[in-house]
């Protein structure tokens, strides 16, 4: 009901301001004290990286961090390892993002003045969550109270809440304007001539038909001489692409993962633990202490589930049990599960129902209760509910609508219980008063619908966790390995002798918190920062095995070594050879009748080739070719050999001629181009700023 959003939502900036302050007093101290000799004070020093020489404070970078995470977790999301690496990364981005634009602002004269902040705030569109907090019942957003609301909380200096809105809250709002003038100021240079735009309308619907002949690169043997390729090669190429081979530090591992995963036989004993317990379970008057008293993993629900609405594994088998009877145990995702059925009753999956709620925040119980015992005398004698229900009702969100909600059977349990309990539970027509913790309500069923079988169902379960003597074999037969792998060597050896599985992890960078294939790992990340190649860790304990790595490959940052990037360029350059040696081939051949002849390959056409196309019928993506298809030189004689992705090329056009492009207007082409590349500026802008920084990042000395 709006009373408890009410509430919750004029208290979100209380909450808030608490819990920031809270984590913010947590991070000082851990910034100070240090975990692990890694703190402040234990000789570290206090910024964790630098853009354009422009120094980043830990504590600051710590704090938004910390307000950014508690705005998602408010949010709903979980804040996991992943979550968290992202949030570092997000505000890591931000902290850029705001020292490579500060120079650009300030040289423009860009600023956000008072009034533009309070057209920000108090005009037509301000931000989503003031809107939310200020919308009035009509749906229209009340400036005047949100001003208010915003006045009020300035007035109060040493108060947390006003501290985040000055130092967090406003500043995000003018850094956010900032950023939308220069994007339009950068958007709006953005122009594309007519004349281009009917150009490129024009190229787009011409289409060619040509003869041409394909050498593919498969002619050539791989394991010719002429294409060998060397770390010479390698080195070259490089050279001339340096932009396209860059790499970030990072570090690469091998491990060997001892499992601490629960065993047949840490199954069997819950399973037997689960069983001797069905008949103190099957006897128990209170399931709901039973459960809290065997710790069960799933929670008592002391309320029906309806037949359509209960999803859960031997579900048939579980409506059909008699009430008090037991079903189990079961699997149930990673828990055994034994079932008691506690009983069965019909219910309506949805319910319409009208009430006057009289609040006793503000008045005496007794008071309170007098008023609610004469709105009912006075509609039982036939006065109008929704007469009623508008002049006392104190119920913003059903006060001028008669009083009525709808409510589905799945949400009435997120209701005040004795609210819930009466509308459900009730039957149509049914008239009462009922007390909740807001006040006292009066409340008329009107209607219930689409009447189903409903089934209160208790679930004693318990998780499938290791055993201790599990966890110890495991830890004990890493501890052993570890003890004889002291060296690259040793590690080897001792994979081949106790024929252990080798696993590899990849480009590591170093502020990651999770290993591809191991996940959240960052204590292994640390001494993976910290280890020199050929060295081998202790043991780690990652979720449910325990690990240990020998550090195989450190790449610094800069141009990737040819070793790096041989995989990734050794099939360009080869085909480059390959392609030479083809030309010999071609030698002076001037038809593609003789070309044919000297490379044993036929003469093929093709009559469908689109200059907007990106691939060519039944050749491929061959951007090369498809130019020189349109290139009028090549009307009048074969074109020069051409080296494609897949092999050489010689062509020679016979026509150029157009399609219909459709109806195509080039004046809204060009106005939709535009636009896109305006929208796009900001984006391009920031990255070619961030690209052109000197940036330092040496967050993973602190973090």
């Amino acid at each position: 009901m709006s009373i408890i959003q009410t509430i919750r939502d004029k208290a979100a900036w209380l909450v808030f301001g608490v819990i920031a302050l809270s984590l913010l007093g947590f991070l000082l101290m851990d910034a100070f004290v240090g975990k692990s000799g890694r703190g402040i004070m234990a000789g570290n020093k206090s910024t964790i990286g630098s853009v354009n020489g422009n120094k980043i404070d830990y504590i600051e970078y710590q704090k938004k961090v910390q307000m950014v995470e508690t705005q998602y977790q408010q949010s709903g999301y979980p804040m996991n390892e992943m979550m968290r690496q992202n949030v570092q990364d997000q505000v890591w981005n931000q902290f850029i993002e705001e020292n490579v634009l500060k120079p650009e602002y300030e040289e423009l004269g860009l600023s956000v003045t008072p009034k533009e902040l309070d057209d920000i705030l108090f005009g037509a569109n301000p931000p989503q969550d003031l809107r939310q907090q200020f919308t009035n019942e009509q749906g229209v957003y009340d400036a005047n109270a949100a001003k208010a609301a915003l006045a009020n909380l300035r007035s109060k200096k040493d108060n947390p809440m006003a501290q985040n809105l000055n130092d967090v809250y406003l500043p995000s709002l003018m850094e956010a304007r900032l950023r939308e003038k220069y994007s339009s100021l950068l958007g709006n240079t953005y122009y594309i001539p007519k004349w281009m735009a009917e150009k490129t309308t024009a190229d787009n619907s011409q289409l060619a038909a040509v003869n041409y002949v394909a050498v593919p690169y498969s002619t050539v043997s791989d394991s010719a001489a002429e294409v060998k390729v060397t770390d010479s090669d390698i080195e070259s190429f490089i050279a001339k692409h340096k932009e396209e081979y860059k790499q970030e530090a990072s570090r690469s591992i091998s491990y060997v993962a001892f499992s601490a995963a629960p065993s047949s036989a840490d199954s069997i004993a819950i399973i037997t633990t689960l069983n001797n317990l069905k008949p103190e379970f099957a006897a128990a008057a209170d399931p709901a202490a039973f459960l809290v008293r065997n710790n069960t993993e799933t929670p008592y629900f002391d309320g029906y589930v309806l037949k359509s609405k209960l999803q859960v594994p031997n579900a048939d088998t579980i409506r059909n049990l008699p009430e008090g009877a037991l079903f189990g145990p079961y699997l149930d995702a990673a828990n055994v599960t034994i079932a008691k059925m506690i009983s069965k009753r019909t219910l309506p999956d949805s319910v319409k129902c009208r009430h006057i709620l009289i609040n006793t925040q503000n008045i005496p119980d007794s008071i309170a209760r007098k008023r609610i015992d004469s709105i009912e005398l006075a509609i039982r004698g036939g006065a109008d509910f929704a007469a009623l229900a508008a002049k006392y009702s104190d119920d913003q969100g059903s006060k001028n609508k008669g009083g009525e909600y709808s409510f589905a059977s799945q949400t009435i349990p997120t209701l005040a219980k004795e609210f819930g309990d009466a509308i459900l539970y009730g039957n149509k027509g049914d008239k009462k008063v009922v007390k909740t913790s807001f006040g006292y309500h009066y409340i008329e069923v009107l209607d219930q619908k689409n009447f189903e079988t409903a089934y209160k169902v208790a679930y004693l379960s318990r998780a499938i966790t290791a055993s201790v003597e599990t966890e110890n074999a495991a830890s004990g037969a890493a501890n052993q390995f570890a003890g004889e792998s002291r060296t690259a060597k040793a590690f080897e050896d001792m994979v081949v002798k106790d024929k252990l599985t080798k696993l590899q992890a990849s480009e590591i960078k170093p502020n990651d918190a999770m290993i591809q294939g191991l996940g959240s790992s960052r204590q292994l990340v640390r001494w993976i920062n910290e280890a020199k190649i050929g060295d081998v860790s202790e043991p780690f304990n990652i979720e449910d095995k325990y690990v240990v790595a020998l550090l195989s490959e450190i790449n610094t940052e800069g141009t990737m070594s040819v070793a790096k990037a041989r995989p990734q360029v050794e099939f360009i350059i080869r085909n480059q050879k390959k392609a030479e040696q083809i030309r010999k081939k071609i030698g002076t051949a001037n038809t593609l009748d003789a070309i044919a002849a000297a490379t044993q390959q036929t003469i093929k056409h093709s009559d469908s080739i689109r200059f907007s196309a990106p691939i060519i019928p039944n050749v491929g993506q061959e951007p090369k070719v498809i130019g020189a298809a349109f290139n009028k030189a090549n009307q009048a004689k074969i074109s020069a050999p051409i080296p494609g992705n897949a092999g050489v090329y010689v062509l020679k056009t016979e026509n150029v001629s157009a399609v219909s492009d459709g109806g195509v207007n080039p004046d809204d082409q060009r106005k939709a181009k535009m636009q896109q590349m305006r929208q796009m500026s900001g984006f391009r802008a920031i990255d070619g700023l961030r690209k052109a920084a000197t940036i330092k990042d040496e967050r993973a000395k602190i973090l």
